[in-house]
């Protein structure tokens, strides 16, 4: 099995390929453009490895996309590549559009190109799967039932406009090209590695330093929360055994308030203290 894996070295795509490189039945390939989200520190031991191999590059170049195609033939490609932040898509909402939007054309294009060279045997086996965000679906509301795969889409800021708007890409690539596609549109991930700005390691390194915590508006906002190893296994899952053409949402069944999580990871900081250390109180910190 060999996987083309983009954006490799960012949280979700490097938590795939620690789990997979041990297989030796998997090769993969790894193209990050190492942006500040990318971190090959987060792969630690494996560069030398036979089934594993690095370039450095971003999907919005098309043709060293190609050339990277026609060398290491996949029988998958991975679209992890994003950008992600929310915060960072509303001071700088370009950057997504190029990424997220430019970069997922430029990579089906590549692909499709490619994927139109293989002999019949081997469009069989090909698959496009593009990994996504259950936040192109809106905001969670209170009591109502979590979004299901035909839920409209309702993206409210940048990064989620950006990623709806390369889920249509993914889809129009499948019906009009007949490009084998999947999506997955996952929520809220966490775990080792995760960029220190998103929600948990920021909370986790603020407490510690005894900083007020940055939370959005009154924190009140839900989200389902998703370990991300569970996650990747589900990805795999859908890259084997997915439908072509199909959607497929990946949640944790763990519903919560953002000052809720907060509260949790106090609850679970101040067990580690000392009994005459100080406590820290959720009022007290945000």
């Amino acid at each position: 099995m060999r996987i083309l894996v983009t954006g490799g070295a960012g949280f979700i795509g490097s938590a795939f390929i620690r789990k997979y490189i041990k297989n030796i039945e998997i090769s993969i390939c790894n193209i990050d453009s190492l942006t500040y989200a990318g971190n090959l520190n987060s792969l630690p031991d494996i560069e030398n490895l036979k089934n594993y191999e690095f370039h450095q590059i971003s999907i919005i170049d098309e043709e060293k996309i190609k050339e990277i195609l026609y060398k290491f033939k996949p029988q998958y490609v991975l679209n992890f590549a994003a950008e992600s932040h929310v915060d960072r898509s509303i001071s700088n909402p370009k950057i997504f559009l190029e990424t997220n939007v430019i970069g997922t054309y430029s990579l089906l294009s590549a692909c499709l190109e490619y994927y139109q060279t293989l002999k019949s045997e081997q469009k069989n086996k090909f698959k496009f799967q593009h990994i996504s965000t259950d936040e192109v679906y809106g905001d969670i509301e209170i009591n109502a039932p979590g979004a299901s795969e035909d839920s409209n889409y309702q993206p409210s800021s940048p990064y989620s406009a950006s990623k709806a708007s390369s889920d249509h890409l993914v889809n129009a690539w499948y019906r009009t090209y007949k490009l084998p596609i999947s999506i997955t549109n996952c929520s809220n991930n966490y775990g080792p590695f995760q960029f220190p700005e998103k929600f948990i390691p920021n909370s986790i390194i603020s407490l510690i330093n005894g900083e007020k915590v940055p939370i959005y508006g009154k924190g009140t906002q839900i989200r389902d929360w998703l370990y991300v190893d569970d996650h990747v296994e589900a990805i795999f899952e859908v890259l084997c055994y997915g439908d072509i053409g199909e959607t497929f949402n990946i949640g944790g069944d763990c519903e919560m308030k953002n000052t809720d999580v907060l509260d949790s990871i106090i609850q679970h900081i101040n067990f580690l203290k000392k009994p005459s250390e100080e406590k820290i109180q959720l009022k007290n910190c945000i």
